[in-house]
């Protein structure tokens, strides 16, 4: 009895810390469901089909690129209590910020459009649904995860962090099932380009990393840890918060590719195009239950991103007008554009692509204020940006904003 109630003691201040900690952990884990989004899902598994594990270096550095990237926007709205558009709103010209609510407005819009597309095509999949049906049961149940906020913040970050899992264990269930070369997973993180296409997979991983929306989000959801006293103990929190929600997202990310490289690598297994062939190759490949883990992950993805990416858009709203509309409203309003394109029977993944080509317009208008914010001592005082870390934002924006160019080019004809 005297040796359980020592060890009881012992552990105390381990229990106060953890109950002090876990409350500030959360808000990364919704920004990375942009980064595990259906989007990201075609991408992936060409690479690895094409490639093999020649790009896994490239999902690793894109991985770390976001990871300082949403750093940078948690650090803005805890230290300073307000987040990314609301201080556009306060340092910027009026009309600069009327320009950033619009085209951040047309970056919802085109989220929406993977997220319903893809949560669409997984009850297709799983039921056999009618893609317009299968888009408007993602949107309802998206909205409903979205009226999880209103009962409170840390209630709507479980249930994104959990939806985060079942696509993580989705995909390491069906990794579990294919093995990994580990040599050939060792060389690919070995930088290289190979020839044909690589460079255009490897821009379109790269490019598409950062996701305007989940910027401002980001910085929005750290706002409610802002009256934290212990402000570095808060920094440091939100540090460890992001390492592990985008470092989670990152291996979702390896995951597929290394999938695609076992099942469909070099030509073995012909679908990796399309995410229907996915499904189908891995029930061949693997079986079944393989199949219906790729398609509850996908599920889950559609589910989760839609309503992160609706969120984001009334934040938005909120910080660059000082004007909200009712979720309800803003909810029919993005997802009309996606309900139509499922109705009129254009190929899903294609438009699947041209929603990633749209996001891309929206980069810069995010990374670049985030990063002259950030730097500033006005802003952020003692806790603005070490020359460093500006110096290695500057470069990650210059990258990921030079790529995104490339990748319209690319998609609008004017480069082969």
């Amino acid at each position: 009895m005297v040796v359980l109630d020592s060890a009881f003691e012992l552990t105390r201040p381990l229990r106060r810390r953890v109950l002090r900690v876990a409350p500030m952990l959360g808000p990364a884990f919704v920004a990375a469901v942009a980064y595990a989004d259906p989007g990201n899902f075609a991408t992936n598994f060409t690479g690895g089909a094409a490639f093999g594990y020649q790009l896994a270096w490239v999902v690793v550095a894109a991985n770390l690129m976001a990871m300082l990237v949403q750093s940078l926007s948690a650090k803005l709205g805890l230290v300073t209590g307000r987040d990314l558009p609301q201080l556009c709103r306060e340092r910027l010209p009026r009309r600069l910020t009327a320009g950033l609510w619009v085209q951040a407005e047309l970056v919802a819009m085109a989220t929406d459009l993977a997220e319903i597309v893809g949560g669409a095509l997984a009850l297709k999949l799983l039921f056999g649904l009618p893609l317009p049906v299968g888009g408007l049961i993602t949107c309802v149940v998206a909205f409903g995860v979205l009226h999880l906020h209103e009962r409170g913040v840390r209630r709507f970050e479980a249930a994104i962090a959990g939806l985060l899992g079942v696509i993580l264990l989705g995909f390491l269930y069906d990794l579990s099932r294919a093995g990994v070369d580990p040599a050939g997973l060792a060389g690919g993180l070995a930088p290289s380009l190979p020839g044909g296409d690589g460079l255009l997979l490897a821009t379109g991983i790269l490019g598409a990393t950062v996701m305007p929306h989940v910027i401002y989000l980001h910085s929005a959801l750290t706002t409610s840890r802002a009256a934290e006293p212990d402000r570095r103990l808060a920094l440091r929190c939100q540090r460890a918060d992001t390492v592990l929600a985008l470092g989670a997202a990152g291996l979702v990310n390896l995951a597929m590719l290394v999938l695609a490289a076992r099942v469909f690598g070099g030509g073995a297994r012909p679908g990796a195009g399309s995410l229907e062939g996915i499904h189908a190759g891995l029930g061949v490949a693997l079986d079944r239950y393989a199949a219906l883990a790729f398609a509850l992950a996908l599920l889950a993805s559609g589910f989760a991103s839609s309503s992160v990416g609706t969120y984001a858009g009334q934040v938005v709203m909120r910080g660059c007008l000082d004007r909200r509309i009712p979720l309800a409203l803003r909810r029919t309003l993005t997802m009309a554009p996606a309900l139509a394109i499922l109705a009129t029977g254009i190929d899903p993944t294609a438009a699947l692509v041209w929603s990633q080509v749209v996001l891309s317009f929206g980069v810069p208008f995010a990374l670049v204020p985030l990063i002259w914010l950030t730097r500033r001592r006005d802003v952020l005082g003692e806790h603005a940006n070490h020359p460093a870390t500006t110096a290695a934002a500057v470069a990650s924006a210059g990258l990921i904003i030079m790529l995104n160019v490339f990748l319209v080019l690319h998609a609008v004809g004017v480069l082969s």
